[in-house]
Order: C-alpha cells, then sequence, then structure tokens
C-alpha cells in the first residue's frame, strides 16, 4: 500500500516533469516499498560479454549433419530409380505375355480366371497438349471399348474433364465401331453399341439384335458432378418452397433417383447400372480431377500408372497390362462396403 505522503510528492514531481526531486530523494522514495532480499539480476549488469568463439566440434558436428543428409538422400534416390527400372521392365514383360492381339478370344482367356468382373467400369482420361491429342484420346476410348466387350462389360463410362468428347459423339462412334471391326471383323460378329451422355441423345443403331451382346458407352465430363448436384439442390429446394414437395421426402433414395435418370439414356433396352464397380485411374497418382461424387460412393478405384511413371514416360498411357492389372485388383478385392 502507498502512503499518501508518497502520492503527492509522486504527482507533484511528474507535474513539474521531475524538476523537484533529486535522485536521492526519489531513490527515498520507492525504497520503503522494495523487499530487503531483491537483487538486480546478472542479466540487467551494464558489462557486455564477450562474443564466444565458435569451437571446432560445432563445425565437425554441422558437417557431419550435412554428410548424413546428402547420404541419405543419395540412398533414397537409388532405391527409387531401382524400383522403376524394375517395375518398368515388369510392364514391358506383361505387355509380352498378355497382349491381346486384338483377338477376343486372348483377352476372354486372360479374364477367364478372374473370379468376378465389373458389370460397369468407368475410367478417367485426360486431354494431352500435343497437336493430335484429340485423336489420341478417341483411340484410347477406341480400345477400352473393344477390351471391354472382349471381356464381357456390358457397360462403360468414360471421364474427361472438358467434355470435348460430347461434341463429337457421331465420329467417336464411328471410330469405335471401326476398333470393334479390327477385332471381331465382320458386322454381324460386333456387339450392339450405345454410346451417350447425360443430356444427350443415344447414337447407336435403333433396332438392336438381341442375340448379340450390348456395349453401352456413357460419357461424363465435370458439369455432370458438382453443377448437376447444385442443380438438383435447388429444384428440391424450390419445390420444397413452393409446397410441391414436403422435406421429409427428400430422402438420399429420391436423390440417386434423379441422378440416375440423368445418367441413363431415355428408351434404354436394358438396365444399366449408374455407381460404377471399378474406377481406374491411367495416370501417375490417384486424381479424381472432379469425377461425379455420388457415383462412386461404393466403388473400387484402382490407379495404373504410378510405378513406371517418369522412367519411360508412358505413365498416364492407356496399356492393356494397365487395364488387366485394374481388373485383378478388382477380382482380388474385399467387398465390405462399410462393415
Amino acid at each position: 500500500m502507498v502512503f499518501q505522503r508518497d502520492q503527492d510528492r509522486l504527482r507533484e514531481y511528474l507535474r513539474n516533469d521531475g524538476q523537484k526531486l533529486s535522485v536521492a530523494e526519489r531513490e527515498s522514495l520507492v525504497k520503503n516499498y522494495i523487499p530487503e532480499d531483491f537483487e538486480v539480476p546478472a542479466s540487467h549488469s551494464r558489462e557486455r560479454r564477450k562474443p564466444r568463439k565458435t569451437p571446432v566440434r560445432s563445425f565437425f558436428k554441422s558437417q557431419l549433419h550435412h554428410f548424413a543428409y546428402a547420404f541419405t538422400h543419395i540412398i533414397f534416390g537409388i532405391v527409387v530409380r531401382l524400383l522403376q527400372a524394375y517395375h518398368a521392365v515388369v510392364d514391358r514383360v506383361f505387355a509380352i505375355v498378355y497382349h491381346h492381339h486384338r483377338t477376343p478370344e486372348l483377352i476372354r482367356k486372360d479374364v477367364r480366371g478372374l473370379k468376378r468382373l465389373p458389370t460397369h467400369l468407368s475410367t478417367i482420361l485426360t486431354l494431352r497438349k500435343e497437336e493430335d491429342s484429340l485423336a489420341v484420346l478417341m483411340d484410347e476410348v477406341a480400345e477400352l471399348a473393344a477390351w471391354s466387350s472382349c471381356a464381357g462389360i456390358p457397360q462403360l463410362s468414360i471421364y474427361e474433364k472438358t467434355g470435348v468428347l460430347k461434341s463429337c459423339i457421331p465420329a467417336l462412334h464411328q471410330i469405335i465401331t471401326t476398333k470393334l471391326a479390327s477385332y471381331y471383323g465382320s458386322p454381324s460378329q460386333q456387339p450392339n453399341l450405345h454410346l451417350y451422355a447425360p443430356h444427350h441423345p443415344v447414337h447407336g443403331p435403333s433396332t438392336s439384335d438381341k442375340s448379340k451382346s450390348t456395349l453401352t458407352i456413357l460419357l461424363l465430363s465435370s458439369t455432370d458432378g458438382r453443377e448437376t448436384l447444385v442443380d438438383l439442390t435447388k429444384t428440391l429446394a424450390e419445390m420444397s418452397q413452393n409446397g410441391k414437395l414436403s422435406p421429409e421426402d427428400i430422402t438420399p433414395e429420391l436423390v440417386d433417383a434423379e441422378i440416375s435418370e440423368i445418367t441413363t439414356p431415355a428408351g434404354a433396352d436394358t438396365v444399366l447400372k449408374p455407381e460404377p464397380d471399378l474406377l481406374l485411374v491411367f495416370g501417375p497418382f490417384l486424381k479424381l480431377d472432379g469425377y461425379p461424387p455420388w457415383q462412386i460412393r461404393l466403388t473400387e478405384m484402382y490407379c495404373t500408372g504410378g510405378r513406371s511413371h517418369g522412367l519411360n514416360g508412358d505413365g498416364e498411357a492407356v496399356e492393356y497390362q494397365g487395364y488387366m492389372r485394374g481388373l485383378w485388383h478388382y477380382a482380388g478385392a474385399q467387398m465390405r462396403f462399410g462393415r
């Protein structure tokens, strides 16, 4: 507690800018309020310490750390390169041993030992930056269509982010038909081909031969993902506000049915599965790149090009051995469905 006389002296000292109290008087003013055992810390000493010189062992210690860091990076780089070379050699061996030679019988033989095949296969492809990138992309789609048809997979969906394939559906249909002819031969041996996209009519024969198998190809883009969910949410909200739909009626089953109508062609003569069983990503890493999220809730995903990417330059190419590895992975996967 500060005494009243000391408070008055301190106020007077502050009002006069410290001109009336001497140094000794100011020290005596605060002396009664300082503990007797109070000592000035050593860090407040006015004497400056001389800077310490860096010892020699600190220099050798830092050099040892740099050497260990560089040595670890060298060993890790060698191991990574050896693994990439090993997988590249294995991929080349598989490419020779399991080459399809555009023969449906060989493809059926490769998948004969699998305990299950996907009913709906989906892939993510990327439009490259070369001049003939669109032609390469369409040829990859045709190859995937031929492989899936020969393997007995009735439904194939192709996701390409920009949606460039939707603008050339007739040309793509012709390219796929030509590719199927190189595998099957005469048109009587080829499967019925139906090609369509959301909000687009089905492109294919008006009448299908019931004695032949049917291959249905769905083209997807980024507009069929988030934007579709946003538009559906707005529509359901407006219907609920206008009293046309009760909020209790908006269930996951209703959303699933509405989205299924978007991805199912009108007048289809076969029952299509909107959700793919297997999603193949032809690239160095698993990147969905805006793939419609609602359709892949229970989908098995497999990345085909991560192990050899960066060494042989074809990590993003659509190759038959990568396609077969995806089917093998799906056949051996455990389907727990959240359990």
